[in-house]
């Protein structure tokens, strides 16, 4: 099968550079998806229906971020890493094995949604030197949402 060369204005490199970092936002995005969603399922107490209710709008949110974070980097010509294997290896957000109280849940979304945050942030200034706007653009929206999930979490505890 003979490849077309991608013109889209970046060069090969820059492509390859930027889409290795959309990976492991990806993997980070796909691993708080399923914790997010394990915790739907599991939690428990008197705040039960306000985080069974917010945890469901936050894994569908990430469901449909996963699918444009994995277009963009297909975009980019490159492959979207796929397998749990790849994004354990590539994420740095830490799968639940087991079932915490309500609590420790919000504290560990907290965390996965500003690790989340922290991915694109450091993502930025290379897509930034490259003139990739759709990517800068996908980025920023990345952070506002994992931005705002990470407050409205912590609310919950103050």
């Amino acid at each position: 099968m003979a490849t077309v060369n991608i013109e889209i204005g970046l060069s090969e490199k820059d492509r390859k550079a930027i889409a290795k970092g959309l990976g492991k936002l990806l993997a980070e995005s796909y691993t708080l998806l399923i914790k997010t969603h394990y915790f739907h399922w599991n939690v428990t107490g008197p705040m039960f229906n306000t985080l069974h209710l917010m945890f469901e709008a936050q894994y569908t949110e990430l469901f449909t971020a996963v699918d444009e974070i994995a277009e963009r980097i297909r975009a980019l010509g490159e492959f979207a890493p796929g397998s749990y294997k790849a994004f354990s290896e590539l994420s740095s957000i830490e799968e639940a094995n087991s079932v915490p109280p309500a609590e420790k849940m919000i504290k560990q979304l907290i965390k996965g949604q500003e690790t989340i945050a922290r991915t694109a942030r450091e993502l930025f200034p290379l897509v930034d030197k490259a003139s990739d706007e759709p990517t800068a653009d996908l980025l920023t929206q990345r952070m506002q949402v994992h931005e705002k999930a990470a407050w409205m979490l912590r609310s919950l505890l103050e």
